[in-house]
């Protein structure tokens, strides 16, 4: 990670115009300051551990990382989770052999009746997600147990990992720093609402008043005051309104897709981060971003040369499975 910071403060200090080509690899003006680069670990650590679990929250925080990054879904029952897929997926999750409320079988993805919205939390406890679904996209990844959170494989609640991560930061088994880091480190939650299916949350949202699933998110947010530290992520933009609407405290980040751009009202709505497909970056967007107002931390970023160009380019901070890369991105 201080390589990282280290190559940003080099990007910091040069003083170039902004390219306006397809090819452009020029830095913007008014680079970001070192101190502020964001490097935030994709659902922990993906590359490392198993996805938004515990292990790989420790993993990243013990790596030094400046925010966690995951994913939330809601629970038949209403409760906040953190999970990616909207279903129990066969690839990465196993039926916990010491369970003892199994209901469901994950036998396909394709099981409706695995569908998160349509099971209770407890429901969910039968499963053990410690498996690799990509060994080739993630070599590195091992479900061995960590110092704090051991085997600790299920998916967590999003009050577990705020939970998690005060502990972490009282373990006498990490060192000051991480202790330190861990104190201070930030949230970047994703609501996994999809605009074309309301049934993947499936709690009724109307598209302008938040609904059960933002009012959770926000309840936990505030049961543990880390509305400074938290922001909000999501590719359906009418959950961020709908945020926005009743608070004023926590931050947004608009996610967006393929070659798109930043949303044209986006900070006049309230969101303040712009978290675009990596490959959409250039000069001009981070530009044009930044002359909004808006940091821009693109996603998902595993190549330390394309870490290495974007830090070039003038990114707020990066989004990536493997932390542990930025310590070589000097040469």
């Amino acid at each position: 990670m201080w390589a990282l910071i280290a190559l940003v403060a080099l990007a910091a200090g040069a003083c170039r115009e902004p390219a306006t080509g397809p090819g452009e690899t020029t830095a913007p003006t008014g680079p970001v300051a070192a101190a502020d680069f964001d490097l935030q670990g994709h659902r922990g650590a993906r590359g490392l551990k198993p996805e938004n679990t515990l292990p790989a929250f420790e993993t990243a925080l013990d790596l030094g990382v400046t925010t966690l990054e995951m994913d939330l879904h809601f629970t038949a029952d209403g409760v906040v989770v953190v999970w990616h897929d909207p279903v129990i997926d066969v690839a990465k999750c196993a039926i916990d052999p010491a369970a003892s409320n199994l209901e469901h079988d994950p036998r396909t993805a394709e099981d409706a009746s695995l569908n998160l919205a349509q099971l209770t939390y407890d429901q969910l406890g039968a499963y053990r997600c410690d498996k690799n679904p990509d060994p080739s996209r993630f070599p590195e990844q091992s479900p061995a147990p960590t110092a704090l959170a051991g085997r600790a494989y299920g998916i967590p609640t999003l009050v577990d990992v705020f939970e998690f991560v005060g502990r972490y930061a009282a373990a006498a088994e990490k060192t000051q720093d991480q202790r330190r880091n861990a104190a201070d480190v930030r949230f970047n939650i994703e609501t996994k609402r999809v605009r074309g299916d309301p049934a993947t949350i499936g709690d009724g949202f109307d598209g302008e008043s938040p609904g059960p699933f933002e009012l959770a998110i926000l309840a936990a947010i505030d049961e543990f005051g880390l509305s400074d530290r938290v922001t909000i992520q999501s590719f359906d933009h009418r959950s961020l309104r709908a945020v926005r609407k009743v608070d004023q405290s926590v931050g947004l980040a608009a996610l967006t897709a393929g070659n798109q751009s930043f949303p044209a009202d986006m900070a006049a709505w309230g969101a303040t981060v712009w978290s675009p497909d990596h490959r959409a970056v250039t000069a001009a967007r981070i530009a044009a971003a930044h002359e909004e107002g808006l940091l821009v931390v693109p996603w998902t970023v595993n190549d330390p040369e394309r870490m290495e160009s974007l830090v070039t380019l003038g990114v707020d901070g990066l989004i990536t499975d493997r932390p542990d890369l930025a310590e070589d991105l000097v040469p």
